[in-house]
């Protein structure tokens, strides 16, 4: 049975000494909660992979507690430093060259590691109590929606794991943006809510965009086609008012009020339309809509401009078939 428990110094000691030990233990960030074990330990790993149905090629990040760590798990360059002097904790991970004692598996063998620090202090917590970097995805079988509260988790993994440390809902809502800076320029792997235009203002240098890892190891999480996705079918919609169907049990995500007339029994969920309350409150949106399981949950199409970029891309990976 899964064991959702408050987050309080008891309970971090007990999560952070099962860590150690090589156990999974779930925890919340600033972005999604995430399943962790000892990012030095492979078969700790492993169980990651095992829990949540995940391919070996599809790397982790790994969660440090604070800047000095991050010379034992990457070779920082000074655009790196600089970096996280700007955005850490917070939700910018990092890809740079690997030091030894990174497992392959981490990395999906590849010579590059994706590493950051939280900011939400239930996670720096556990990292400080571990005394071990955390490898943590998000908390959930792989491709689906990922979790922003402890009962997401529960539902998705909670058989799996030692315990999940309920933190409350997440505060960023979306993973972290990922940013590669083993190549030049340096080059968005995932978008996130750290923008590609507070990366470049830091670093005085143009920052690629719409970049993806090519046909070799993939340096970052959140590169394949189907990815956060409900288990009913999910469409974007420009006019979504319009191409309600007229047969089926539909939900609808939206934030825009609709006319006078919907069909009955039409289940409608609002998010306001601002980027980082909508971004904040996506998944919970999405776990809620599928519960009920309909034929096709129908979500309005958000702006095509920079503060929407990370919430287009979630929504494009989970419509994807």
């Amino acid at each position: 049975m899964e064991r959702i428990v408050s987050a309080d110094p008891l309970t971090i000691e007990r999560a952070a000494r099962w860590i150690r030990e090589g156990r999974l233990v779930a925890f919340p960030t600033e972005t999604v909660y995430g399943l962790g074990a000892n990012a030095l330990d492979a078969d700790a790993v492993a169980r990651i992979f095992t829990a949540k149905g995940r391919p070996a090629t599809n790397p982790l990040i790994v969660h440090i507690a604070d800047i000095d760590t991050l010379d034992r798990i990457a070779q920082p360059t000074e655009d790196a430093r600089r970096l996280a002097q700007a955005f850490w904790p917070g939700p910018l991970t990092l890809v740079l060259p690997k030091m030894p004692g990174v497992p392959d598996i981490v990395t999906a063998g590849g010579e590059t590691v994706a590493v950051r620090i939280p900011s939400h202090p239930i996670a720096l917590a556990l990292l400080r109590a571990a005394g071990v970097p955390i490898a943590a995805p998000s908390a959930n079988r792989s491709e689906s929606i990922s979790p922003t509260r402890a009962e997401h988790v529960a539902r998705s993994l909670g058989p799996e794991l030692e315990m999940i440390l309920d933190g409350g809902p997440c505060d960023v809502g979306l993973e972290s943006t990922v940013l590669d800076l083993t190549c030049d320029p340096p080059a968005i792997l995932r978008p996130g809510m750290v923008s590609a235009e507070e990366i470049a203002a830091v670093l005085g240098k143009r920052v690629a965009t719409g970049h993806r890892d090519g046909d070799g190891v993939a340096k970052s999480p959140g590169q394949m086609l189907r990815h956060y996705a409900p288990s009913s079918p999910l469409r974007l919609s420009e006019n979504i008012w319009c191409e309600i169907p007229e047969t089926g049990r539909v939900s609808i995500l939206a934030y825009t009020l609709p006319p006078d007339s919907i069909r009955p029994g039409t289940h409608i969920h609002f998010l306001p339309k601002l980027p980082n309350p909508y971004a904040a409150n996506l998944y919970s949106a999405l776990h809620a809509l599928d519960a009920d399981h309909p034929d096709l949950i129908l979500v309005q199409q958000v702006p095509d401009t920079e503060e929407w970029t990370a919430v287009r891309d979630r929504l494009r990976r989970a419509s994807a078939s």
